[in-house]
């Protein structure tokens, strides 16, 4: 049973939770194709209600309406795509957990990691659909993610990965040479070969998520920005949902929140998510010349294979965005000295590019759970509550099959019996522990950090 609880205290500074407010990125310059969706202003009701506006809940109300003709609707806190869903690298890739291949095999044995895998192959296929069948021009380029290895030791421990990926995975995984890298890819002093794994794509993820809203619209749903949840509770078979200027009454929720969790709205909810902030920056165009300082011919998602990893990829307009982790607690000072930090490490990958400016800066919350695995599932004491989160940094395709998932499992639960989909793999199913002493998860979060330099100096 849902009840209401008093707001929390927000993990990270207040900055960091402005609904009302666009992150100013690129994205949200580069996007012209926005819909009206009005807030929430009076009591309504319908049969499946969706708390968050981004991948998940857009996807969940998209597959739905489409096919299952449930009437749904969508509360978003701020704008639809406000969170991580309009903020992210734009990597469309096989990921979407935090233990890795090897260690998933190991915890949850073979079958069940091949099972996983597959699902996120078949995730990066549905993205790639839902942009062809709903026309939506999100600037798809590239076709794999490629794995940087910064030093000798690291492309050994690379190409072990990327051989059983391949072998044991099932995956269309290929070891790259430091002089395939540089022929074919780009080229960096910290460059020691590599690997490339497909299906992967780059993607203007604002674009996407607001593609997907209307999509979502034209199938019958109805979507309202800027009305947060504020109370959740249960009249008799039915949730009610409270905002600021209305009120929704749903058969059903679909709890689709991610590293924004509203923790308190519900007691399941509670201490389930570890949000940390990833940072990103993003140049002026660069010219060819500029671009061959550094060999780059590549438009593919690409990542550093280290603990504490940067991801990056050019843009087509020539920009070159560059992310990693970001500062301890989300306040501007902290956020600004970050920024200083990450542009360094970005100078330290290609120092051709030391004095072309800086164009953008943001950031966002990447969610990870204490089992490191998606979670995806029903309430255990409601199983008309339903939820989807947990995406390790790897969310846009993993957050859009997740939606997909809870809404067939809705959508033919009268068939079905209520029961669990075959399609879930058992590694993401169900709640995720609760952390130990919730209240002290930036302390967790600074200590990982810490551990994770020390790894990746030490391991090289």
């Amino acid at each position: 049973m849902a009840e209401k609880h008093p707001v929390a205290r927000p993990l990270y500074d207040a900055a960091m939770y402005q609904f009302d407010v666009p992150e100013a990125s690129y994205w949200e310059d580069t996007t012209d194709t926005r819909s009206s969706y009005p807030p929430l202003q009076r009591s309504e009701s319908c049969d499946v209600a969706i708390i968050g506006g981004g991948y998940t809940g857009l996807s969940a109300a998209y597959h739905l309406c489409r096919d299952h003709q449930l009437d749904v609707r969508v509360l978003e806190a701020g704008h639809l795509g406000w969170g991580a869903s309009g903020r992210n690298g734009g990597f469309c890739s096989v990921g979407g957990e935090g233990v890795g291949a090897e260690g998933m095999i190991r915890r949850y044995g073979l079958e069940a990691a091949r099972h996983y895998y597959r699902s996120q192959v078949e995730a990066v296929g549905l993205v790639a659909n839902i942009l062809r069948e709903e026309n939506i021009d999100a600037e798809r380029v590239g076709d794999g993610e490629i794995d940087i290895a910064c030093s000798e030791k690291s492309y050994r421990r690379l190409k072990a990965h990327a051989e059983l990926q391949f072998s044991a995975l099932g995956l269309d995984t290929r070891v790259l040479s430091a002089a395939e890298m540089a022929e074919q890819y780009f080229a960096s002093p910290m460059q020691f070969g590599g690997a490339i794994m497909r299906p992967t794509f780059g993607l203007h993820p604002l674009r996407f998520v607001l593609g997907l809203a209307n999509a979502a619209a034209r199938h019958g749903a109805v979507l309202h920005s800027g009305s947060e949840v504020l109370e959740w509770t249960r009249d008799r078979q039915m949730h009610r949902l409270v905002t600021a200027a209305g009120m929704l009454r749903a058969k059903y929720v679909v709890v689709a929140a991610n590293g924004f969790m509203p923790e308190h709205l519900h007691s399941g909810l509670s201490g389930r998510v570890l949000p940390l902030i990833s940072s990103i920056v993003v140049t002026r165009p660069l010219s060819a010349v500029e671009q061959a300082a550094h060999r780059w011919q590549t438009d593919c998602p690409s990542i550093t294979a280290m603990n504490l990893l940067n991801y990056f990829r050019r843009l087509p307009d020539g920009r070159i965005l560059f992310g990693g982790r970001g500062s301890a607690n989300g306040a501007p000072q902290m956020a600004a000295r970050n920024y200083t930090r990450l542009i360094a490490r970005f100078h330290q990958l290609f120092p051709q590019w030391r004095e072309v400016a800086i164009d953008y800066r943001w950031h966002g919350l990447v969610c990870m759970t204490r089992r490191l695995t998606p979670a995806l599932g029903q309430f255990d004491d409601d199983p008309s509550a339903f939820f989807g989160f947990g995406y390790h940094g790897n969310g846009v395709n993993t957050s859009v099959w997740t939606g997909r998932q809870i809404a067939q499992w809705i959508g033919t639960r009268k068939r079905n019996d209520d029961k669990i989909p075959e399609s879930i793999p058992r590694v993401m199913l169900g709640l995720p522990q609760k952390f130990p002493l919730a209240s002290l998860r930036l302390s967790y979060i600074r200590a990982a950090l810490a551990a994770l330099r020390l790894a990746d100096r030490l391991n090289g």
